[in-house]
């Protein structure tokens, strides 16, 4: 029995540090492309996948949230008299990590899982296998543009997702609990600071780059068949939404201390 739990472990552990060999050299490959000029047409092409055709959900979500933010606190500022600090408090949780994070999962669980299905369908019917065998790179051909793609679009929907998100804000405190417009834009003006939205903005890259790069991985080294693809588009949301909160907990305690 001792005999059978010892050989589980090891085959976890080997089995883990295959994965992060495999994911490092993959990640390593993919930076060397990087250097190399893109292509342009295929990158516009994933930017409006993973930009334009995610904004609407995108500004539900950024709506909705400041919305419920602004009803949350302004029940108990309002009861100590601080209502004048709502504007800010609003903004400045929007634009350090509520738009960011929010836009990051938003984004991992509708984009991150289309690529990896899109790429484990392309290894399963050996598509990837075609692309080397003609001499293409892979890496360059499909991830780097998605990678691009993903660091260039995070920020310009974490942008909007302030704007609507502070919007959302601001029509519940003048709406529903009386509070003067511009006190509400006067405390988000005093309050405010440009290191707080270059935060969140410097976040943003950082999880497009988190979820356009687990996205390609699981599916350019998915298992064969539909239901490994199947499978690795599961893991490639849980990965990336893990990976999303962790290294938003990191940057915060960097970037605001």
């Amino acid at each position: 029995m001792i005999t059978n739990v010892l050989e589980a472990i090891g085959r976890t552990a080997i089995g883990a540090l295959e994965r992060c060999g495999r994911f490092a050299i993959f990640a390593m490959q993919t930076m060397s492309a990087l250097a190399k000029r893109p292509n342009r047409k295929h990158i516009t092409v994933q930017m409006e996948r993973i930009g334009v055709n995610s904004l609407p959900i995108v500004l539900l979500t950024a709506l909705f949230t400041g919305m419920v933010l602004s009803i949350q606190i302004a029940h108990e500022f309002i009861r100590y008299g601080a209502q004048s600090t709502i504007g800010g408090i609003v903004a400045i949780a929007m634009c350090r990590e509520l738009a960011p994070v929010l836009t990051g999962v938003v984004v991992a669980g509708r984009v991150g899982a289309s690529i990896t299905a899109e790429l484990g369908s392309m290894r399963v019917t050996e598509q990837i296998d075609a692309l080397r065998v003609m001499g293409t790179n892979p890496i360059r051909y499909l991830v780097v543009p998605r990678l691009w793609s993903g660091m260039f679009m995070l920020p310009i929907l974490v942008l909007f997702a302030d704007a609507v998100g502070t919007m959302g804000g601001y029509l519940i405190a003048t709406a529903y609990f009386d509070i003067s417009g511009f006190t509400f834009i006067n405390s988000i003006q005093t309050y405010t600071t440009i290191h707080d939205f270059f935060g969140g903005m410097v976040k943003s890259v950082v999880f497009g780059a988190i979820v356009a790069m687990i996205g390609c991985y699981r599916g350019m080294y998915c298992a064969n068949g539909a239901e490994g693809v199947g499978r690795a588009t599961t893991e490639s949301v849980v990965t990336s939404i893990i990976l999303i909160f962790m290294t938003n907990c990191i940057m915060s305690a960097i970037w605001f201390r």
